[in-house]
Parts: structure tokens; C-alpha cells; sequence
């Protein structure tokens, strides 16, 4: 099985505690209400939001896709940190074991912080990754974060 890894940074000047809560602890409720062609909803089949947790997360009328199982591989409100993969659905292609995402949301001296995201596309032999696929991931991620960026600082008491 092959491995394809990549990176993205994204700067913001919503402070990084904030981000976090909204990214990672609050994203289940807050995507489908400010990103509905993006995220209709997600269920939660299994745990109670931490390590282990196994969602359903069915996406909008503005997606390829129709759903994913997302399980929650690692949280840490601590360091900001959140490790989670994609483990069935049509989003994997066919040809995608799995795929595993690593964020890091760290805090920068002018109060602001930098989302950091590892993506790790985990193929079945012989699939072939395409790098408009890739680039695809890429934009789609930057919107949505931008978009919970917009929001947060349209509704500061968020």
C-alpha cells in the first residue's frame, strides 16, 4: 500500500484557542449551519466525541460525494492538536484505504494563529493518486477554514 503526504499551512488572525474550538470541537454543528452545500449534517454512531468516536458525515448538495465514516484518532485541547481519519465512503474513490488528517493549530506572536494539516492519502496497490485530486483536497479545505475564519469574525461571541 502506498502512502501520499501532504501539507498545508493557513494563517488567521482569530486567536488559536478560538479556531481550535471552532475547527476541531465545535466543526460537527457550526459546518453544517455556515456551509450547508458543503456538510448537511453529521451523526455520531459510535462514542461520545473523543478517541474512538465513529461519525457519519452526510455532505450538501454542493458535493461529489454523499457520505464518509470519520473515526477520531487523537484530541488534545491542551496542544490544539486532532488527528482523525475517513475510513468508508465514497470520498476514499474506490482506490483510498483510508485517509488521515493531522491538525495543528498554533498560536503566532500577533495574537493571530496557523492552521497546520497533514493529509496522508493511504492507497490500495495500483491506485494512482492524481494531483488535480490533490489540489482538489487542498481548496476544499482553505474554503472551509476560511469560511469558519469569516464567521467567527462576523460573530465574535462565538
Amino acid at each position: 500500500m502506498a502512502s501520499f503526504t501532504y501539507d498545508i499551512e493557513i494563517p488567521s488572525p482569530i486567536p488559536a484557542a478560538k479556531m481550535y474550538k471552532a475547527v476541531v470541537l465545535d466543526a460537527d454543528t457550526l459546518i453544517p449551519k455556515i456551509m450547508p452545500q458543503a456538510i448537511k449534517n453529521v451523526e455520531i454512531l459510535e462514542g461520545d466525541g473523543g478517541v474512538g468516536t465513529v461519525k457519519l458525515i452526510h455532505f450538501g448538495e454542493g458535493s461529489q460525494y454523499k457520505s464518509v465514516k470519520h473515526r477520531v484518532d487523537a484530541i488534545d485541547t491542551e496542544n490544539l492538536t486532532h488527528s482523525y481519519s475517513i475510513v468508508e465512503g465514497d470520498a476514499l474513490m474506490g482506490g483510498l484505504e483510508s485517509i488521515t488528517y493531522h491538525v495543528k493549530i498554533v498560536p503566532t506572536e500577533d495574537g493571530g494563529c496557523i492552521c497546520k494539516n497533514r493529509s496522508i492519502y493511504h492507497a490500495k496497490d495500483g491506485f494512482k493518486l492524481s494531483e488535480e485530486k490533490i489540489k482538489e483536497g487542498k481548496e476544499k479545505g482553505m474554503a472551509m477554514f476560511k469560511a469558519i475564519e469569516a464567521y467567527l469574525q462576523a460573530n465574535p461571541e462565538a
